[in-house]
């Protein structure tokens, strides 16, 4: 095989087999040799040759050898020669030659054709259509300043060369030039060599262009337009299986570029358009967005509290095409959009956002989706960038009449209807679009349900706001295989269209089907608390509620989400046995509702020696609502307290806060076992007192809270004269020598027979006590204590508490009495309370040197067993400045009346006119000036 390379294959066998058949050629061997062995000779060289040609044809490259298992042998040898080398490459090709009867030297190379032989080109005979709808063009042009406008004062629009002027990490001018992957997805249309002309003419050079072709049925000529640039940067990606308009984003997973473009095949991009897009890419502002150059602003709101369809003729609501030449819009500063369409710039980490959730379709949509995860786990927006009129090169679409073509997806009724049907859904779950952002709601409520189960233990809390007048209130369920919408629906006996049209009131999150089979508690508490984090920010409510007994990691991501309002919205969290006992909730104004947690209320129980007393009011606290708050419960005892009594402290159990046991070690008696059991640590820090002889009704801690939330925590409402809260009501007026018999629904019942009231005779037999006013009571008693009660300078004209000896509540009394203080008491038929009192012997009662006899009668009254609310005048607490107020001896005095008469007797300890009052520090409880009333 050393013959002559430049031996034609024909000549070089033809010499060969001449040499030993011809006998042309001088053989080494004996001339006298049989014709026996040369006839051999022959036979084994024709074989050889045979042989040959057959190896060389399954050595060729264009053979697959996997494919022919019949020869399998001759594979093998071939492959092993192949490797070794053994033929060299020239020799091969000869043979090759001489198998197939070619008579040419070398093979010749393919043809590669260039851009010109094989490009074509997009004919649309299309004419940009202009509206002369004058209606239309002024409602476009109106809610087009109107976005314009909020955006400038909101986050601020910058111009094109605002824009270039900003400092970005890409930079030109500083050598920082981005990897930048450019992706274009073709199916039907002839742009691609328009497109490529354009990214290889840019600016700023890409890093690589992927071509891709899924289902096309040109995807050879797009592969021959692609193969004829002959460029290593440019690569065609082709699949018989149809990836639609999620393929290219998948494609975009595998980018190691800094940043991804992503083109439609309508789009030919100016050749300024990667320097422009990288550098406000590379701005502080905006590195965390996804740019491009049309974009949609989804629907608004109508009148009738409905969202139209975003293709809706004819209106104002139904948004806008950003830009839109049919209404002379165009885009001269960069326009935060809802979502962006045709082409979308973006840092290649962001493109993994897109897939955090199934998308709702996979049919069309991407555009929508993509906006709404970025904002919805990366808080990135969507903006359209600003052009240049004057300068093709600076728009994202130079052709732009291409992206305008009639004869679009959008215009299909059923596309229409899901695209429609994707961004309500997207609205629905927290996607803060631009009509959301200018029209920030306030709602009182928001409910949320995990299970059907939640939605039925919710629905008559959530009914009685829906039927209280000035009312807002929606509800969201988690949907999925957790909760389908239209289940729930069903339990609150809605119809289940309620969860298709575009109105809100039921939002159906979908976390059962984010979370699909998966096991991990992740998918839940991330769909959890990104859609209510959106939600929350939209409507802006008073309150979160759920039931106490949630899931943990669900009620985890409620309470993330609910911190993130910056307007205050409470999460609020109840025991279902509690639901139907705080409807009263819904009658609170919505400026209440926030401070539901703010308020700490504790326990504090003055005991000595009576452990049956002690037993039976342990077991009527324990058997009260408390709405799942913590409730603190603190045991104080003096020195003389008994073993029965100390077991049953240390012993008892009280699962709704801390228990603290106190114990003096000098004997103080009642008037410094009642003022030192409680002092607040915070002004929202407030203190229950109760002797161990009185019992308390269920509703007890509701009626507190209750009022509270009515008459000290809603802004709205000013009563700085309520010092404190009883639970009980009156039968005697308490400080007038005959102690005549008095019942309030009675003194009432021109008003109402059963409204509360506020009365200047604070109350000893279970009542609540502000933080503010006990501060000042001990700093008042401190200044004023005296054992002779003759001694005390304070006396209240015909009261017989100017006789009482050291008794707490006769400091607290003329304190009150003083400056005009009131504590609000419960009125209702038969004078039921929320407390009561058994007059067991005590410090008072029974004791030697009481002359007073009392009647037990007189002073022990029913316990609420029922819900109080229906009782209340029209179901509920009346409003502040309908409360009638009375003074110390039951007499109607209006509130500045009190302050009057107290003023009157210029006997506090500071020595201020009769028409002003004493004012104090409320940090120290420090009287500090006079003041006018």
């Amino acid at each position: 095989m050393g013959k002559n390379h430049n031996m034609r294959s024909g000549d070089y066998w033809e010499g060969m087999l001449s040499d030993f058949v011809g006998g042309k050629t001088k053989l080494k061997a004996q001339k006298s040799s049989s014709a026996r062995l040369v006839t051999v000779l022959t036979c084994l060289q024709f074989a050889f040759a045979i042989y040959a040609t057959i190896l060389l044809y399954y050595m060729s490259p264009t053979i697959d050898l996997r494919t022919k298992p019949d020869f399998s042998w001759a594979s093998r040898i071939a492959q092993q020669w192949k490797q070794l080398m053994i033929i060299p490459p020239h020799v091969v090709s000869r043979y090759q030659e001489a198998s197939n009867s070619l008579i040419q030297d070398e093979i010749s190379p393919v043809r590669r054709f260039t851009p010109a032989e094989v490009c074509e080109n997009e004919k649309i005979d299309f004419e940009q259509k202009k509206s002369n709808d004058a209606l239309m063009i002024k409602l476009k042009r109106e809610l087009y300043d109107e976005v314009l406008q909020f955006q400038r004062k909101s986050f601020g629009t910058e111009t094109l060369s605002e824009l270039m002027a900003m400092k970005s990490k890409w930079d030109l001018k500083s050598q920082k030039i981005p990897k930048v992957t450019v992706i274009l997805n073709h199916f039907k249309r002839k742009t691609l060599c328009a497109q490529l002309e354009s990214l290889l003419h840019q600016t700023l050079p890409f890093h690589h262009v992927w071509v891709l072709s899924f289902g096309s049925p040109n995807e050879l000529s797009l592969k021959r337009i692609v193969d004829s640039y002959n460029d290593s940067r440019i690569s065609f990606i082709s699949s018989s299986y149809d990836f639609k308009y999620y393929g290219r984003f998948q494609m975009a997973l595998q980018t190691e570029a800094d940043l991804v473009y992503i083109l439609d095949d309508d789009m030919i991009p100016g050749r300024k358009m990667l320097q422009i897009l990288s550098h406000v890419a590379g701005t502080e502002k905006y590195k965390n967005s996804v740019l491009g150059s049309i974009g949609r602003i989804l629907p608004f709101r109508q009148k009738d509290f409905t969202f139209p369809s975003y293709r809706k003729f004819r209106s104002k609501e139904a948004g806008l095409y950003l830009p839109d030449p049919a209404y002379n819009i165009t885009i001269d500063r960069i326009v935060q959009a809802d979502f962006l369409s045709s082409s979308w710039f973006l840092s290649a980490e962001l493109v993994k956002t897109l897939f955090i959730e199934t998308p709702f379709t996979f049919m069309t949509g991407e555009d929508l989706h993509l906006s709404y995860q970025l904002q919805k786990y990366r808080n990135a927006g969507s903006f359209v960038l600003p052009v240049d009129p004057k300068d093709k090169e600076t728009w994202g679409d130079s052709e732009h009449r291409l992206a305008y073509v009639s004869e679009t997806t959008v215009i299909f009724k059923d596309i229409v209807q899901v695209r429609d049907d994707q961004w309500w859904k997207a609205l629905s779950t927290g996607y803060i679009t631009q009509w959301a952002a200018m029209n920030p709601q306030k709602i009182d409520a928001l409910f949320y349900a995990h299970s059907i189960e939640e939605v039925k233990a919710l629905a008559p809390l959530l009914d009685k706001f829906r039927s209280t007048v000035g009312k807002k209130v929606y509800i969201a369920v988690s949907g999925g295989s957790f909760c389908p919408c239209e289940d729930a629906a069903a339990a609150l006996n809605w119809p289940k269209m309620a969860c298709r049209e575009r109105r809100f009131k039921i939002f159906d999150l979908g976390v059962g089907a984010l979370s699909g089979i998966s096991n991990s508690e992740v998918p839940v508490v991330q769909g959890v608390y990104s859609s209510m984090k959106g939600l929350i920010k939209i409507h802006n409510p008073s309150v979160v509620i759920a039931l106490s007994d949630l899931n943990s990691d669900v009620k985890k991501a409620l309470k993330m989400a609910s911190e993130t309002s910056t307007n205050g919205s409470t999460l609020v969290l109840l025991p279902r046995s509690s639901v139907p006992k705080v409807l009263w909730m819904a009658d609170l104004r919505s400026t209440a509702l926030p401070n539901w947690n703010k308020m700490r209320i504790s326990v504090n129980i003055i005991t000595q020696n009576r452990v049956h007393s002690l037993t039976r009011l342990l077991k009527s606290l324990s058997d009260a609502y408390y709405l799942g708050d913590e409730v603190p419960i603190s045991f104080n005892m003096d020195s003389k307290v008994d073993a029965a009594t100390i077991k049953l402290v240390s012993s008892f159990n009280w699962p709704h806060g801390p228990k603290t046991l106190k114990r003096r070690i000098i004997q103080g008696g009642l008037i410094r076992a009642v003022s030192e059991s409680w002092y607040p640590s915070s002004d929202d820090d407030y203190g229950l007192l109760l002797e161990d002889d009185i019992e308390v009704s269920p509703y007890y801690y509701l009626w507190i809270k209750y009022a509270l939330l009515a008459y000290h925590y809603d802004p709205q409402v000013s009563l700085p004269e309520l010092a404190s809260i009883s639970l009980y009501t009156p039968r005697l007026v308490e400080v007038v020598k005959e102690r005549p018999k008095w019942n309030g629904t009675e003194f009432f019942k021109r008003i109402h027979p059963n409204t509360p009231y506020l009365h200047q005779l604070p109350c000893s037999w279970g009542a609540v006590f502000f933080p503010k006013q006990w501060k000042e009571f001990y700093v008042y008693m401190n200044m004023r204590f005296t054992e002779d009660a003759k001694q005390n300078p304070v006396q209240i004209p015909k009261s017989r508490t100017n006789g009482w000896q050291a008794s707490w509540k006769k400091f607290l009394i003329d304190m009150m009495y003083l400056r005009g203080y009131v504590s609000l008491y419960p009125n209702f038929p038969g004078q039921a309370s929320f407390s009561t009192n058994h007059m067991e012997p005590g410090a008072h009662i029974a004791s030697k040197d009481n002359v007073v006899k009392h009647d037990k009668s007189d002073f022990e009254v029913p316990l609420l067993k029922e819900d109080f609310r229906g009782l209340l005048p029209g179901g509920k607490m009346p409003p502040a400045s309908k409360l009638p107020s009375l003074n110390l001896f039951n007499q109607a005095v209006s509130l500045k009346g009190l302050k009057a008469a107290g003023a009157k007797l210029r006997q506090d300890v500071l020595a201020c006119e009769a028409s002003e009052v004493v004012m104090v520090d409320h940090e120290t409880g420090l009287p500090s000036r006079c003041a006018r009333f």
